[in-house]
C-alpha cells in the first residue's frame, strides 16, 4: 500500500487555518453548517492529549478530505495492516449492503434459514427460522451471545455456524440487542454460500479495488469461512478511507461503492447497547457529540472509526489490540478526544455580541463513558 493517502486527500499543516469549501453529506444527515476554519490550536492540543495515551497507536483526522493530522505512535506505520477487531462488523455491514444492491441477497427481511438451512440442527428451536439478515446486522437475533465469556467455547467448536444457530434463545428475534460475533459470522457464511465466493474475495472485489486499499487474509473457521466480525486486518489509512467513503455518501473518487440508501439504513437506530446506551444500527454505533451525530465503529482494545458527515469529519484511531478498551475508561478517553477536542475545533465560534465572555467552544452532549 502506498505510504501516502490515495488520491482524493489533501494534506495541511496544523499551524495553518484551512478554509473549507463545504462538506459532502451522506444523505442520511442534514445539510452541513456554513464552512468554518478549523481551530488549529484545539487540534494541536488534542494531538498532545492523544500522545499521552500509552495504548494509542494511530490517529488520523480529516475535514472534508483535508488531513488535519496523521499520527503514528508506538512504532506503528499508518500503511501497515493491523487487527481492527470488532470494527470488522462495520465492514461486514457494508458487504451485506453491496450484496443486496447486487441481488446476491434479497434484502434485510430475508430469513437466513433460506441460505443456511443445511447448518440448522433438526432439533433447533423453530424461532431460528424467523431470524433475518437485518436481525443479524442489528444484533437482534435473540440467540445467546457468542461474545464475552462465551467466545472461547464458540471458536473451540468444530462448526462455528452450526454452533451459533444452536444457541438457546434468550429473547425473541427482533428483541433487545445481544452483541454477538456469532451473528456477524452467520452473515459471512450467508454471503459465502449465496455468492459462492469467499468473504475475502468479496471484500477485495467490492471494497479493496474501488477504495484502492489492501485487504489481507484473516481468520477462517473450520469449514473455511472467513470470520465475520472480528480479526480483519486493515491499515489505519485503509480504515480511514473506508470511513471517508461513508462520509461522502458511499462514493470515492467519483465511484459508487455503497448505495446512499444503505448508509441511511445502516445509520438508522434500531436498538441500543446495554453496556453504553449508545444507539446501534446495522454495524454502526451512534452517539451525540457537540450537537452532531457521530457514527462509529468500535473494536476491542480501541480500534475506532468515527464519521460525522454534518461536520465533514472522519477520525480513525487504532490501539494496542491486546488491551481491553473499557479498562480504566480508555474508550471514554478516545470518545473525549473527538467530542471535547476535535469536534469543538470545527464548530463556529460564538460571537461576543452581548458583552458576555464566550468560551468559543461548544459543549459536548455525548459525555464519555
Amino acid at each position: 500500500m502506498p505510504s501516502c493517502f490515495p488520491r482524493g486527500f489533501r494534506h495541511a499543516g496544523l499551524s495553518l487555518l484551512i478554509l473549507v469549501t463545504g462538506s459532502i453529506g451522506a444523505g442520511a444527515q442534514p445539510a452541513s453548517p456554513a464552512p468554518v476554519a478549523p481551530d488549529s490550536r484545539l487540534i494541536e492540543e488534542t494531538v498532545e492529549r492523544a500522545k499521552d495515551l500509552p495504548n494509542l497507536r494511530s490517529l488520523i483526522v480529516t475535514h472534508n478530505g483535508t488531513v488535519l493530522t496523521e499520527q503514528a505512535l508506538g512504532g506503528t506505520r499508518l500503511d501497515r495492516p493491523t487487527n481492527i477487531k470488532s470494527a470488522s462488523k462495520t465492514i461486514m455491514s457494508a458487504l451485506v449492503g453491496i450484496a443486496i444492491e447486487r441481488g446476491v441477497l434479497q434484502g434485510v427481511d430475508q430469513p437466513v434459514a433460506s441460505i443456511l438451512d443445511q447448518s440448522i440442527p433438526s432439533d433447533a428451536d423453530p424461532r431460528v427460522r424467523q431470524i433475518t439478515v437485518g436481525h443479524l446486522l442489528s444484533m437482534q437475533a435473540g440467540l445467546e451471545r457468542t461474545s464475552g465469556r462465551n467466545y472461547g467455547a464458540w471458536i473451540s467448536s468444530g462448526n462455528w455456524v452450526r454452533d451459533a444457530l444452536s444457541r438457546p434463545f434468550v429473547d425473541e428475534p427482533g428483541g433487545r440487542m445481544l452483541y454477538s460475533t456469532g451473528s456477524t459470522h452467520l452473515l459471512s457464511a450467508t454471503l459465502t454460500r449465496a455468492s459462492k465466493r469467499s468473504t475475502l474475495e468479496l471484500a477485495r472485489d467490492w471494497l479493496g479495488e474501488p477504495l484502492d486499499i489492501t485487504v489481507a487474509p484473516w481468520t477462517r473457521d473450520p469449514q473455511g469461512i472467513y470470520l465475520g466480525g472480528n480479526e480483519m486486518a486493515l491499515s489505519p489509512r485503509a480504515l480511514h478511507r473506508f470511513g471517508e467513503m461513508y462520509r461522502q455518501g458511499g462514493t470515492i473518487d467519483g465511484k459508487r461503492v455503497v448505495s446512499e440508501n444503505w448508509i441511511r439504513e445502516s445509520w438508522t437506530p434500531r436498538t441500543s447497547s446495554p453496556f453504553t446506551g449508545d444507539r446501534y444500527g446495522y454495524g454502526w454505533f451512534m452517539r451525540d457529540m457537540g450537537g452532531h451525530t457521530a457514527h462509529y465503529a468500535w473494536g476491542f482494545g480501541g480500534q475506532m472509526l468515527y464519521v460525522i458527515p454534518t461536520l465533514g469529519l472522519t477520525v480513525t484511531m487504532t490501539s494496542d489490540p491486546t488491551e481491553p478498551s473499557r479498562e480504566d475508561n480508555y474508550i471514554g478517553q478516545l470518545h473525549a478526544l473527538v467530542a471535547d477536542g476535535i469536534v469543538p475545533a470545527l464548530l463556529p465560534k460564538q460571537e461576543d455580541t452581548t458583552g458576555s465572555i464566550g468560551s468559543g467552544a461548544q459543549p459536548s452532549s455525548g459525555a464519555p463513558l
